[in-house]
């Protein structure tokens, strides 16, 4: 029986089915902690995992929601605790994830006298939140967290509910019948929401009408793999999948391209600039310029958020829907095709790119091991149920070009935000999930340093917890801010900035082993496979310093006229590394298809030939 606000509110927590909450102490959450302890005390509590930082709270309890589909909550404290929630929470908005965030606030009588810690905090998470308010008294208790949580599964984006301290301990009381009470209830909504049969037909007429449909899948379709390949199969459309939406689509699906952009494939572009009709679902895809020309491709899209429909592309149908119950009711509607020519045109080309993607990662360089290795290694060896995590970087652009994510595999990582450092967090977060299955953390040395060494204590402290214990940390040490450098080579024309692009170098292998894990450091490429193995074989945690070289381009589908004399003015500039990005450049291209050839040639047709 609860007896104050912060025992109400636990209990509330597990009606909506929550499991874990990632917190960090402070005196401004301290009777809701406490509450927390006693709940756990009396084996009925839930589990509360303490990391390093409140950005971690916060970037874990959105890596819950991606993986497990669950609202993720976070706590911290008032003040300092709970602005540094606002990195992980944003990456929750951007990515349309439900977490919910308990933030604690100096005593009501305090609130607008500026004592210590004592901040607005409505009007801080105002812009990050869906919904953000104050309880301030217990019969408002239960409605606010209710509110917050029904309106974070429908919405797809955090809430935060900032609880006072001297609130925290007040009595608890049932709503009263009587004025401006709320009674609310913990049933969630349904969001299997489907269009109308005559939109859907329409839509259904438009992919009837198409001979070469492309779908263009993202992170919404989680869980819709089964309905997204039965369109496929009936339109004999070709797949092009958002980097979030990933694992949503098989990798041994032959005409899968894979993502689409800069750090896509070049299979993904020529499906764009070649489709006549074009269905999105599950993706607000951000990036206009390789979507197909105004015009020339018919368009249907199918989001369950109504303001993501037809804002990229100058779509013909627009469908307010979940993406799984929207094709369950549409792919009856789409007519079967004989004809899969196009699919097995791209499917064909598809091939063509992945004996690219594995010379690239079989070349070798003077200045270093060839980072592409370690993940071309990596992906031949993953795990049937393993969980990839990517960061931010080049990291990410290896993880697009080479990680082949098959059926019961997961991957993600920070995506609009595009954070740095997520993907530590995310990978314990992940183990938390799932505690019986392989876990793989792929990131760079800049982001490892900002707060990724610290979650390896994190992982000393709970590793006890999980049945499997197999966790897999690939560090791409280069000493350098590498895909920055690149930015700042090909988009601005600037040579590197070593005050600013240097990384200093350490030894992540002995790090690892001060703190009881196996590390190796690796830094031949014929010594990669190996390591990998050996990781695999190793019941526990397994830290790679991966030493490569900080030149290897990380080369885009296609290589734009701007993109090559870009890199070559910052060249000419004196960069400091200009000798071995030249060398390297060179041997990255020397195992490039006719087509990126030609592009960073500036030569002929960039089209369909």
């Amino acid at each position: 029986m609860a007896t104050n606000v912060s025992d109400a509110l636990i209990d509330r927590l597990g009606t909506w089915g929550v499991t874990r909450v990632f917190g960090y102490p402070g005196d401004g959450i301290g009777a809701f902690d406490g509450a927390l302890a006693e709940a756990d005390r009396s084996g009925d509590g839930i589990s509360y995992i303490r990391p390093t930082h409140e950005e971690i709270c916060a970037l874990m309890a959105t890596a819950h929601a991606k993986f497990t589909g669950e609202v993720g909550v976070c706590v911290a404290t008032s003040g300092p605790g709970a602005f540094h929630l606002l990195n992980g929470l944003y990456d929750a908005a951007m990515d349309n994830q439900p977490v919910v965030a308990i933030v604690g606030q100096q005593g009501l009588a305090a609130m607008g006298t500026a004592v210590q810690q004592e901040n607005h905090l409505e009007r801080v998470f105002q812009d990050v939140a869906c919904y953000v308010q104050t309880i301030v008294t217990p019969e408002q208790a239960g409605v606010v967290i209710d509110t917050a949580f029904r309106t974070a599964r429908l919405r797809l984006q955090p809430a935060v509910v900032v609880l006072p301290h001297d609130v925290q301990a007040m009595d608890a009381v049932e709503p009263p019948e009587e004025h401006w009470v709320s009674r609310s209830s913990t049933i969630p909504a349904s969001a299997a929401v489907t269009p109308p049969e005559e939109e859907l037909r329409r839509a259904a007429a438009i992919i009837n009408a198409g001979e070469r449909v492309t779908l263009l899948v993202g992170a919404g379709a989680t869980g819709a793999t089964d309905e997204v390949l039965e369109l496929a199969a009936r339109s004999g459309a070709g797949i092009v999948t958002a980097l979030r939406g990933k694992d949503v689509v098989p990798s041994d699906v032959p005409h899968h391209t894979q993502h689409l952009g800069l750090l896509g494939s070049l299979p993904s572009l020529h499906q764009m600039r070649r489709c006549d009709t074009l269905v999105m679902f599950g993706t607000n895809y951000p990036y206009g310029e390789y979507l197909p020309a105004s015009g020339s491709a018919r368009a249907i899209q199918i989001d369950l958020k109504p303001d993501a429909l037809g804002t990229r592309y100058p779509t013909e149908s627009n469908l307010w829907g979940d993406a799984g119950a929207t094709l369950r009711a549409l792919n009856p509607l789409v007519e079967q095709t004989d004809d899969l020519s196009w699919q097995e045109q791209v499917a064909d080309e598809m091939a063509g790119w992945e004996r690219e993607m594995e010379a690239q990662a079989l070349a070798t360089y003077d200045d270093g091991a060839n980072p592409r290795r370690f993940f071309h290694e990596l992906n031949a060896r993953l795990p049937d149920d393993v969980i990839v995590t990517a960061d931010a970087g080049t990291t990410v652009d290896w993880y697009g070009h080479h990680i082949r994510l098959r059926r019961g595999m997961r991957g993600d990582l920070s995506g609009r935000l595009a954070t740095m450092m997520a993907a530590m967090p995310y990978a314990v977060a992940a183990k938390f999930a799932y505690p019986d299955r392989p876990v793989v953390c792929t990131i760079g040395d800049g982001a490892f340093q900002m707060l990724g060494m610290n979650e390896l204590i994190t992982v000393k402290k709970y590793q006890h917890l999980w049945p499997n214990r197999q966790l897999v940390v690939l560090v791409m040490h280069n000493d350098d801010l590498a895909q920055v450098s690149w930015e700042m080579r090909t988009e601005d024309a600037n040579p590197v900035w070593r005050a600013a692009q240097d990384v200093e170098s350490m030894d992540y292998a002995g790090y690892a082993q001060l703190l009881g894990f196996r590390g190796v450091r690796v830094d031949d490429d014929d010594e990669v496979a190996a390591a990998i193995d050996a990781a695999f074989a190793h019941d526990g945690v397994t830290v790679i310093d991966a030493v490569v070289s900080r030149n290897v381009p990380p080369l885009p589908a296609h290589i734009s006229a701007e993109y090559a004399k870009n890199t070559a003015v910052s060249l000419l500039k004196g960069d400091p590394h200009g000798v071995d990005v030249v060398k390297d450049s060179v041997v990255a291209m020397a195992t490039s298809g006719v087509e990126r050839v030609k592009g960073a040639l500036n030569i002929g047709d960039r089209g369909d030939d």
